[in-house]
């Protein structure tokens, strides 16, 4: 309706604006004060003051959800994960402290094998779920694991990137916290450990890449240069099963060291796949060794299977 009287050059300009980039942005920002002052001297005019009103959303906004790994690994995994498949234009950011920090440091799908927390006392048996992992197989959402202890231009690359991405991403940042026993002053310290040690891999997924002919994952942080206790016995949450329990403390760290490597190589033999087709798929899992067939005495039988439990 204004824009005889605004001038159709600025209004083109707005209407046509690049914001792909964040010199885009700035223009247009600069844009709508040009708008809002031509405005000004038609404020007695309605429409005009509803436009003035409004302008700011001729600017591109960047939309973000923030959480917790609780939310997003367990509780709230459903709606993360129909969220991040709906295809839509949204970022998501994980504040990932592998326990469940707000209620008292309990045990979730994030806490890694090995560490103790409320209602594991006697350590994870299990791996840590991979969040990332699952998230890259749609092959259409950008996917980021970023510490800025350990590498900050990295994590500035996935910001960045998973901003300028059209569909949704998902950013998992390692967060220190109080409930893994440390001075938190030292926390960007132990952020550098837990890469160095391959603990927390970095990574970028940009599915923009697979339309390229390229291979859409990105591995940012070397293989592991030191041994995995190096970090884990730096933290009370890997200490206090150490105290309460060595023997059942040291099987657990042999079998975290060889999760560590066998995760690393995975993720290395994905980052070295040839793209095919426009696209790699991950959708793969690590081979698995077949299943032995029961034991037998004397070919009369089954032999017994001891139950192991943990604390």
């Amino acid at each position: 309706k204004l824009a005889a009287r605004v001038g159709p050059p600025l209004v083109a300009a707005l209407l046509q604006a690049d914001q792909g980039t964040e010199a885009g942005i700035a223009a247009q920002r600069a844009r709508v004060v040009e708008l809002r002052g031509k405005l000004a001297d038609l404020s007695s005019d309605a429409a005009a003051h509803e436009l003035s009103d409004l302008a700011d959303y001729l600017v591109k906004k960047s939309v973000w959800i923030i959480g917790g790994d609780g939310w997003a690994y367990d509780i709230g995994y459903g709606g993360l994960d129909h969220v991040l498949a709906c295809g839509r234009k949204v970022n998501v950011l994980v504040l990932d402290t592998e326990v469940y920090s707000n209620t008292g440091g309990q045990c979730s799908k994030a806490t890694p094998l090995g560490a103790t927390a409320r209602f594991s006392m006697g350590g994870k048996a299990i791996g840590k779920k991979d969040l990332g992992l699952l998230a890259m197989t749609y092959g259409s959402i950008y996917v980021a694991r970023i510490a800025m202890g350990a590498r900050d231009t990295q994590t500035l690359a996935a910001l960045r990137e998973a901003e300028s991405y059209p569909g949704p991403s998902l950013v998992i940042a390692f967060a220190h916290c109080i409930s893994h026993g440390y001075s938190l002053i030292d926390g960007i310290e132990h952020q550098k450990l837990a890469v160095e040690t391959g603990y927390w891999p970095l990574f970028r997924y940009d599915p923009r890449r697979a339309e390229r002919g390229e291979n859409p994952l990105m591995l940012d942080s070397p293989a592991p240069k030191t041994e995995l206790i190096k970090y884990t016995k730096t933290e009370n949450r890997f200490r206090m099963l150490e105290k309460k329990d060595p023997t059942r403390s040291q099987e657990l760290d042999r079998l975290a060291q060889a999760e560590v490597h066998k995760r690393f190589a995975f993720y290395q033999k994905l980052a070295a796949m040839q793209a095919t087709g426009g696209a790699v798929s991950v959708n793969v899992a690590p081979a698995m060794p077949a299943p032995k067939p029961p034991a037998t005495k004397n070919g009369d039988g089954p032999a017994t299977i001891k139950s192991v439990t943990s604390g």
